[in-house]
């Protein structure tokens, strides 16, 4: 099978619709900021509104013109700082099935929309919706794909340990939607630890990418490789700064002349060139320019929520 016809193959890795919220009084989360180390804080919270509004606005676009429905939110409100970031509060998965998840900050709990549920039951079949959000009180949190990057081919959730990835909450989402957890410890230089599975690593079709080096464990590093690798996937390590630069948050999607690679321009630009060609085998790499967005913490992974459903 040559690569450009495993580009055009339909696979259920790769969502070809996804949810996005624009947000209208972007700020960056001062409540997230003590575990997210990928923050940067930012004083003129006006600027950044309309920075983060036009980005949005030009990478809905840029998807929709590679063939990818965009189901584009509105969030005017000033209390949700982190709207942008959809993929956190809820999932979708074949057959029918929707999860909405436990929030660590409170402000990131006001973030789950009616209307964004509805509009899935309206577009898409689903059959059943299971709502984590009940373990908040008990401190129980689970956010999301941010937490967790799903393999939907081989079926494992790998999940790198923090206060926003709790093993308790993650055994029942696993157990409800046939995954495997595959848990592991993840820090910085520093000792930090990664506070979002999906900043360090993107699991695609044919390939999966992942700052290997911020593994503690040696022997969990391998076996998370050869995992990788027995489902027939090119592993393709990224440096810690490369993890810095958001390169380890993209996400493939299914465009209308095959599958793409979304990730932002700062996250290309800390690829080098056998990286770039390495994905370039299996998916076309998308640059998306939202540098302001980055400042919150999240890159373009975290702003785009697939949607693994069937149309009605």
């Amino acid at each position: 099978m040559t690569a450009m016809t495993k580009r055009t193959t339909y696979s259920v890795q790769a969502p070809g619709a996804v949810v996005m919220v624009r947000p209208h009084h972007f700020t960056v989360n001062t409540e997230t900021a003590a575990d997210n180390s990928f923050q940067v804080m930012h004083d003129d919270d006006a600027d950044l509104a309309a920075i983060a509004y036009a980005e949005i606005t030009a990478t809905a676009r840029t998807l929709q013109d590679h063939g990818v429905t965009v189901h584009l939110f509105e969030d005017e409100g000033k209390v949700t700082p982190d709207s942008v970031f959809p993929n956190n509060w809820f999932s979708t998965h074949a057959g029918g099935h929707v999860a909405i998840y436990p929030m660590k900050a409170e402000s990131r709990r006001r973030e789950r929309r009616a209307d964004v549920i509805e509009m899935l039951k309206t577009r898409y079949r689903v059959q059943d919706i299971i709502d984590y959000s009940g373990l908040e009180p008990d401190g129980l949190f689970l956010e999301g794909t941010g937490a967790m990057v799903l393999d939907h081919i081989d079926r494992v959730a790998y999940a790198a340990r923090s206060d926003r990835t709790d093993p308790i909450a993650l055994e029942r989402f696993c157990t409800h939607f046939n995954f495997e957890p595959m848990v592991f410890d993840a820090c910085d230089e520093q000792g930090v630890p990664v506070y979002h599975t999906n900043v360090l690593m993107c699991v695609a079709t044919d390939f999966a990418m992942i700052g290997l080096d911020m593994i503690a464990s040696e022997r969990r590093r391998a076996e998370i490789v050869m995992r990788l690798k027995r489902s027939g996937r090119d592993v393709i390590a990224l440096t810690n700064d490369q993890i810095r630069r958001f390169a380890g948050n993209a996400l493939e999607l299914q465009g209308q002349s095959g599958r793409i690679l979304a990730l932002s321009a700062t996250a290309l630009a800390a690829l080098d060139r056998e990286q770039v060609k390495a994905i370039g085998a299996f998916a076309e790499p998308v640059a998306l320019n939202i540098q302001t967005i980055e400042k919150a913490g999240g890159s373009v992974r975290c702003t785009l929520a697939g949607i693994h459903l069937t149309c009605r």
